[in-house]
């Protein structure tokens, strides 16, 4: 992902807003790298959850982080209006790219970006299995454009 020519806003269907804690701050007086992730996270929460239809059953997990890439492009602060910003990018046969933005509200300045591949996981094998056809189904509705690619993991 090229993260100086970013996709436009208006490709990602799914937004949240995120709280910032004054325990995310850390001794430069801005959000703590790390804590970037956790709200990441709760973005791909949301975003599953919405294309779903329905929350996520934590006690079913089946689908995995394989990688995630992260670009740091402006500080957060504490008492900025923050949102992260998710979008499905494609669907292979056992795994899917996700894009994330992290954004300050009032200015719609992205603060970071994030590129993850998810890959659909049985905990019971250890092994990797195909994205459900339903999953494929829903997400490419949920984006309102083709997201599945062909003879790839």
């Amino acid at each position: 992902m090229d993260y100086n020519n970013l996709p436009d806003i208006s490709l990602f269907h799914d937004r949240i807003d995120v709280q910032i804690r004054f325990n995310d701050v850390d001794v430069l007086g801005h959000v703590n790298n790390t804590v970037y992730f956790a709200f990441y996270d709760t973005g791909k929460a949301h975003y599953f959850n919405s294309v779903g239809g329905k929350p996520v059953d934590w006690k079913h997990v089946d689908m995995v982080i394989a990688n995630v890439n992260c670009s740091f492009m402006a500080p957060i602060f504490y008492g900025e209006d923050i949102e992260v910003l998710t979008t499905c990018l494609s669907i292979s046969n056992k795994s899917m790219r996700i894009l994330q933005f992290i954004r300050e509200k009032g200015t719609g300045q992205i603060k970071s970006a994030c590129e993850t591949i998810m890959v659909c996981f049985d905990p019971a094998t250890g092994q990797t299995t195909p994205v459900p056809d339903d999953w494929k189904k829903r997400a490419e509705e949920f984006e309102g454009r083709p997201l599945i690619k062909e003879k790839s993991n």
